[in-house]
């Protein structure tokens, strides 16, 4: 019994070694695909009525959709719209979020209180329900797909931010700081950010994985990208018609999502186990 649990001990760190490997590979073909897609010769849209809903051939080895359109080539765009959603809605929600979080926390008083409400109302509200009705009032298109989940998405930023900051802004180097004749703003640069970077990075990659799918969900509705452009979520939307007859038309675009999506998490839990001092002691 005690050889046992030495060995599955010894084997332990190894497997989670693999996952991260793997969710590391993953990732580098979603960056090769969404990096290769401006430069190789796609057709994406280009319809041949000959090759509507064909599983593979010598041009297409995914297969076409209903409209005779390489699922291949439709997968590499849908890449990099993810991608361009993604990232843009990342950069600006913590931007934002994490800029509101910790001046709220260190200026305190009625400012506090006044942001504390907000993110009350905002975390009252499903994320994705707000970002559909944000989605249905803007034209359709990438930038307003960005607008609508920054506007729900900088609040987690914001709560991590300003709670990480009450507690800190009273330690003793922040104190001396002060005491000094420290500015302000070289406080928060220099004593006070480089000490919640953890959490936030933290944040940040869990925050991929949530805004991928939000961004095949809305597409997916059809308040995202717009046809012809291709997009993950739709389509996953445009193969549920025929997936009896074309199952490819789902597993190709959902297999992948799911693949990204899990990548993402696997890394985030690893950034989270590295980056977390208690559960080393």
């Amino acid at each position: 019994m005690k050889q046992t649990f030495l060995l599955s001990a010894k084997k332990w760190p190894a497997s989670l070694s693999v996952k991260s490997l793997l969710a590391s590979v993953i990732l580098l073909l979603w960056l090769l695909m969404v990096l290769l897609a401006p430069f190789l010769d796609l057709h994406p849209n280009d319809v041949v009525l000959e090759k509507i809903l064909l599983s593979s051939d010598q041009q297409a080895f995914l297969g076409y959709d209903d409209l005779g359109r390489p699922l291949f080539d439709r997968l590499l765009v849908g890449a990099y719209t993810s991608f361009s959603v993604t990232f843009g809605v990342i950069f600006v929600s913590s931007f934002v979020g994490t800029g509101i979080g910790v001046i709220s926390a260190y200026i305190g008083g009625h400012w506090d209180h006044l942001v504390v409400r907000i993110i009350d109302v905002f975390m009252a509200f499903p994320g994705i329900l707000l970002a559909i009705a944000l989605s249905g009032l803007m034209a359709p298109g990438i930038a307003n797909v960005i607008i609508a989940l920054s506007v729900v998405s900088w609040v987690g930023y914001a709560r991590l931010s300003r709670a990480q900051v009450l507690a800190i802004k009273q330690r003793e180097h922040v104190q001396s700081a002060r005491a000094l004749g420290a500015s302000h703003g070289r406080i928060i640069l220099w004593h006070i950010l480089p000490l919640i970077m953890a959490p936030l990075m933290i944040e940040f990659t869990f925050g991929i994985a949530s805004i991928i799918i939000a961004e095949a969900g809305l597409s997916f509705l059809g308040l995202g990208v717009q046809a012809p452009q291709a997009s993950w979520g739709s389509m996953i939307r445009d193969g549920t018609q025929y997936l009896l007859m074309a199952p490819h038309m789902v597993l190709v675009p959902g297999v992948t999502l799911m693949l990204v999506v899990l990548a993402v998490n696997l890394l985030g839990d690893a950034l989270r186990d590295k980056l977390d001092v208690k559960a080393k002691k």
